[in-house]
């Protein structure tokens, strides 16, 4: 039996313009409220386009059984969506196998900026509740997040439960992908929901933390990931630069 083609995608596509009109390498409008609410030790309202996500930060003296007598601290994160953030009901008490796997990748992520020796002790959980789903929403999830964590951690400084803040470097991440041939980034959910390949890039400063991507309807080349990787290389660094000046705030 023969062996079926393999579909690549097309060597050159010309430019089409995108469903909200940016061009190819432009993110959405990113909106950052810090301290949204008043009870967390660090809390944000974080928007990128149409998806609303708060991230919130809650401090724990302790530490997962596993870690006793390790001399180490813990970061760890929760997601989920309300019943009607997206345009089907989401059950608030069915969790997911996806839901899973974002939290893991929120939790990876926003280790990576912490020296854990010097949390030794503690648990910070960060909660992110999507209520409004548009696409991106676990990669605003861990811009939104880092903010709540440094805050939380600055929390901590002021109560004299830490020296410094335990930051590594600032982390945050985008999503990008391949849509009618074109490599795109901040994929919306109409343009995440036919992509032919989907990415989902987080970054510690210059190095890459989490690299997840799927040829959802198309394979890829090389030359095509490295695009991608730029591509979401450029954007995460737009994204630093609003987390430097809501922190600066």
């Amino acid at each position: 039996m023969p062996t079926p083609p393999v579909t690549h995608l097309s060597e050159v596509v010309p430019e089409l313009p995108r469903i909200d009109g940016r061009s190819n390498d432009e993110l959405r409008p990113v909106e950052v409220t810090r301290g949204f609410l008043k009870h967390p030790a660090g809390s944000v309202l974080i928007k990128t386009g149409d998806t609303q996500v708060i991230c919130t930060a809650t401090i724990e003296e302790a530490v997962p059984g596993w870690l006793n007598g390790e001399s180490q601290g813990w970061v760890t994160a929760e997601y989920g969506m309300l019943p009607a953030a997206g345009t089907e009901r989401n059950s608030r008490h069915r969790i997911s196998g996806r839901t899973y796997e974002i939290q893991r990748l929120i939790g990876r992520s926003l280790r990576a900026a912490v020296d854990l020796a010097m949390l030794d002790g503690f648990t910070i959980r960060i909660d992110c509740d999507v209520i409004q789903a548009d696409g991106g929403t676990r990669t605003a999830s861990i811009t939104g997040g880092f903010i709540a964590l440094y805050d939380a951690l600055q929390t901590m400084v002021e109560q004299d439960m830490l020296h410094r803040v335990p930051i590594r470097g600032m982390v945050a991440a985008v999503s990008v992908g391949v849509v009618d041939g074109q490599v795109l980034l901040d994929l919306c959910y109409e343009e995440d929901n036919r992509a032919e390949v989907d990415m989902n890039i987080a970054m510690l400063d210059e190095t890459f933390v989490e690299v997840q991507g799927t040829g959802e309807g198309s394979t890829f080349r090389r030359d095509q990931l490295n695009e991608m990787l730029d591509l979401a290389e450029r954007g995460i660094s737009q994204l630093m630069e609003i987390q430097r000046q809501v922190l600066s705030e």
